[in-house]
């Protein structure tokens, strides 16, 4: 790797590889199908591997980057060290064998010392403490023992089937970039596979063992294969006659004499001194191109994420949309290499510039296919939003991609010529090429969005192609002067040559500069409703997401990724309330646990009890510090009080290392469709909360009835019903349409004390309320006994082994949007309602056994009031008023009006100061 060593004909190392039956075209077709297979298995690794360590560290971005780098590095460490020992094997084709099966043993103990970090993780906490440097070292070392040892064997794996398939120096580029485009292609179904089929089929578990069952099939099919060969050559051996000599065996790259130095005025002389390229620019291009490559990844996944639902579904459709490119551009690759009338180098400069035009081009093309960053799928069913998604991403992405993806694969031709072999070669570029992916990821994630943007950031990424063109342009031009200079070439040649080389360099150049300085007018990564009185009040783009606050006319709200909103001032009553209802239910709550923040408003309520310490967990960063930015006023002094601490971390996570106890742990609302989001409602977060909570503490999971439908939250219900010994629901607000619902879990399944709601009420207020008045603001929300029902005993339970929310409520979502199921809301929620009440009449409601004939009159007072409340909104005013007229009924004398029905709008405005809002809840169903 000299720097001005030249690549040019010297002899390359030969090596020792058996030829055979299987050397031939049928022979090669076999080890491709297995290579195909090795593929697909890597990326089912690598899905399941992110998603079990996200469980682990946490869904945080910094969590996902250490795990690829960690993964990546041990793909390029495998890469270098394994082609560096390919051509001593005696038999390459054994030695690919015994790497897929060590492949597959590996990936078995990942599973196992997963579950020794489980146990001794406290131990790690104790001694290096939680900080984020701690936290960041234990996450990077136990990445590094459980990803290394199989993603090392797994980098070997193609320079040493390259060693064994490349015959003859030659072919180096033909087979080398045959061999990628076919790995590739694997590794594309493998994301499919990963994403819609196995998980789906055989849960988790299940996709990881078939991963392991087709390393271990290939293996086990590349030694067989491996026998099969030697037992021919030696009945090949056995049968010639006596004194014969053996059949000679092959060398793919047999050693010959350094090719002449061409004569001193050849015609054509400077093209064919430029066949050649320094090594160090060879290196640099590998390099390069895996930084902007990976790196364009990353800004494309992230302009998707602002206009799909972003689920399971969606993520592996990207990914295998762009690996997919890369593979059908490694196979027109494959074709370039055999084009003779272009020399390579002026080749490969092409493929640059052409790969600077896409990526720049790439902004309009994104923006004017969405149409502005429209939501993808409109009123279309899931198959109808898959294929439509798919639409998109081939124009958007596959498309360009295709020329990205060239790159690495041609170099191998500019190799060819190079002393070495193939098995050293192949597993150097790609080792290079890797370890510049690991540095375009990162700088894409946590330098290039954060300070540019994601449309600058693809436009700084198309300067940097543009600037390798520039380079290599300038390699080029000094090398056609040193050829004339040497008078290699004749006049007319050799005058040309070097000029157009320094206009090549030039316009590349500029080229480079003007798209690193660029900015496209008028855009943002915001989509602002149009027709309405919205505007963008801060918009940030961190590693995790693309965070936003958006005003519409005295209303502030949060948006994350364009389309998803976290919560705002609209909603402010119903947000108070996610901390009002179940804190005055639980007498004398010390210390609360929030997973999840938003706005910080529900968080900043439970600061108006009498509590002594609130967490607060929320995932990003960004909605962090825009809420303390913007939200102060509704948020009671969150960030500030002193009782109060914020972390900016994975809540799941966050909860399970956490060696607190609480009263009250709150499970903010989360879209469920989301890829991730599933994992808050398992069976095993489920049963770590339980372990968090002190002494007659609650768990509180509060569920978007207008994201879900039955389905959905018969699953939520049935898991956590599984976990505690009792699950009660209760409303979140009063709305007429779109509600939330709390389900509160307990394991001490003892009858609520009326006695508590007057007690916590209290300390809202100093007006002098009667007992009466704050029993009928509490009871008014309960809706009835989840476990003493059995509504949903038949239901299938959510696990972290078998999502059945992650890939069900994707589903369910575009189903609705098609008009072919309803989420539960309107009619569907008061059918839920109702089905509470018929199976469990309050009379015989265990939770209920402490209260009298009228305590349980404010039961039906707010069953009344939100049929009511509907019907209403229906326009039905005669029925209306009949469910009106019993809610008054039911209402104690001093509590009776409208305005005294929800507990947040009653108690909280004299502490929490915000703009007036419509208690009733028309404006905040929105």
């Amino acid at each position: 790797m000299a720097g001005d060593t030249e690549v040019t004909g010297a002899p390359v190392a030969a090596a020792r590889v058996p030829s055979g039956v299987w050397s031939g075209r049928a022979g090669s077709g076999v080890l491709l199908l297995l290579f195909l297979t090795s593929g697909a298995a890597a990326l089912i690794y690598q899905v399941l591997w992110a998603r079990e360590l996200g469980l682990l560290f946490g869904s945080t971005a910094q969590a996902a980057a250490i795990t690829i780098a960690i993964f990546f590095a041990g793909l390029a460490i495998g890469g270098w060290w394994w082609g560096g020992r390919a051509s001593t094997f005696r038999d390459p084709l054994v030695g690919f064998g015994w790497l897929e099966l060590g492949v597959a043993a590996t990936a078995l103990g990942f599973l196992l010392l997963l579950q020794v970090f489980v146990a001794v993780e406290p131990v790690l906490v104790a001694l290096l403490g939680d900080g984020p440097v701690a936290d960041t070292f234990i996450r990077a070392g136990v990445a590094t023992v459980v990803l290394l040892p199989p993603s090392i064997l797994m980098g070997g794996t193609l320079p040493v089937l390259g060693q064994h398939l490349v015959r003859e120096r030659a072919a180096l580029g033909r087979t080398g970039s045959l061999l990628y485009a076919v790995n590739t292609l694997g590794s594309a179904l493998g994301a499919l596979a990963a994403g819609f089929l196995l998980p789906v089929l055989v849960g988790y578990l299940g996709a990881y063992l078939v991963a392991v069952g087709l390393d271990a099939a290939v293996g086990i099919a590349a030694l067989a294969l491996a026998a099969v060969s030697r037992s021919a050559r030696s009945g090949a051996e056995a049968g010639a006659p006596s004194g014969s000599m053996p059949p000679p065996t092959r060398s793919p790259h047999p050693s010959a004499p350094p090719a002449a130095s061409p004569p001193a005025h050849t015609p054509g002389a400077v093209a064919g001194a430029l066949t050649g390229l320094p090594l160090w620019a060879i290196w640099s291009i590998a390099f390069g191109s895996g930084v902007l490559t990976l790196a364009v990844e990353v800004v494309w996944t992230r302009l998707f994420a602002q206009v799909l639902q972003n689920s399971a579904y969606t993520y592996a459709l990207v990914l295998a949309t762009f690996l997919l490119a890369l593979a059908a551009w490694a196979g027109v690759a494959n074709r370039l290499t055999r084009l003779r009338v272009v020399p390579p180098p002026v080749l490969l400069v092409g493929l640059l510039l052409a790969s600077s035009a896409v990526a720049a081009a790439s902004p309009w093309l994104f923006h004017a296919r969405t149409e502005g960053l429209r939501l993808i799928g409109g009123t279309a069913g899931f198959t109808g939003y898959v294929l439509e998604v798919a639409g998109v991403a081939v124009v958007v992405m596959f498309l360009p991609a295709v020329v990205l993806g060239a790159l690495l694969p041609y170099l191998l031709r500019l190799l060819q010529q190079r002393a070495a072999a193939p098995g050293q070669t192949i597993g150097r570029l790609v080792a290079v090429n890797t370890v510049g992916g690991i540095v375009g990821s990162l700088a894409a994630g946590f330098v290039l969005l954060p300070w540019l943007g994601a449309w600058r950031s693809l436009l700084v990424v198309a300067g940097g192609y543009a600037a390798l063109a520039a380079v290599i342009a300038a390699v080029l031009a000094r090398a056609a002067v040193r050829a004339q200079q040497a008078g290699r070439a004749d006049g007319e040649v050799a005058r040309a040559a070097p000029g157009r080389w320094v206009v090549v360099t030039t316009v590349a150049a500029v080229a480079a500069v003007g798209l690193v300085l660029v900015t496209p007018d008028g855009w943002a990564t915001v989509r602002l409703a149009p027709g309405t009185a919205q505007t963008l009040v801060e918009v940030r783009e961190g590693p995790q997401a693309t965070v936003s606050v958006v005003a519409d006319r005295d209303d502030l709200f949060i948006r994350v990724d364009n389309h998803y909103t976290l919560g705002g001032t609209r909603a402010l009553d119903a947000e108070r309330n996610q901390s009002v209802v179940p804190l005055l239910t639980q007498h004398a709550p010390e210390a609360v646990f929030y997973l999840g923040m938003g706005t910080g408003i529900t968080a900043g309520a439970g600061l108006a009890f009498d509590v002594e310490r609130v967490v607060v967990c929320e995932l990003i960063q960004e909605v962090v510090e825009l809420a303390e930015a913007h939200f102060t006023p509704w948020v009671n002094g969150l960030f500030v009080d002193e009782r109060a601490v914020v972390h900016a971390a994975d809540g799941r996570t966050c909860l399970r290392r956490s060696d607190e106890t609480f009263d009250v742990i709150s499970s903010d609302l989360f879209t469920p469709w989301e890829a991730g989001t599933g994992n808050l409602y398992t069976l095993e977060h489920f049963r770590t909360a339980q372990q968090r909570l002190a002494e007659g503490g609650a768990y509180v999971q509060w569920v978007p009835l207008y994201q879900v439908t039955d389905a959905e939250l018969g699953v939520i219900g049935a898991t956590m019903d599984a976990v505690f010994d009792e699950v009660t629901v209760w409303r979140g607000d009063l709305y007429a349409e779109r509600s939330i619902v709390a389900l509160v879990g307990r394991d001490d399944p003892r009858p609520l004390d009326p006695a508590v709601l007057p007690e916590q009420g209290r300390q809202l207020t100093d007006e002098a309320l009667t007992d009466a008045f704050l029993e009928a603001l509490g009871l008014r929300m309960y809706v009835g006994n989840l476990t003493a029902s059995g509504l949903y005993a038949d239901r299938e339970l959510n696990t972290d082994r078998r999502p059945v929310i992650e890939y069900r409520a994707p589903v369910s979502q575009r189903a609705v949007r098609a008009g072919e199921a309803t989420f539960v809301t309107g009619a569907a929620r008061e059918a839920f309602y109702l089905a509470l009440e018929e199976a469990v009449p309050l009379a015989d409601d265990p939770f209920l056994a402490r209260l009298d004939e009228r305590q349980l009159g404010y039961v039906t007072a707010g069953r009344s009031y939100s049929r009511f409340r509907l019907l209403d909104r229906q326009g039905q005013a005669e029925e209306a008023q009949v469910w009106l007229d019993r809610f008054l009924e039911h209402s104690p004398a001093d509590a009776s009006g409208p305005r005294d029905v929800s507990p947040a709008a009653r108690l909280l405005p004299r502490l929490l100061p915000g703009p007036d809002q419509d208690l009733l809840g028309g404006p905040g169903e929105g």
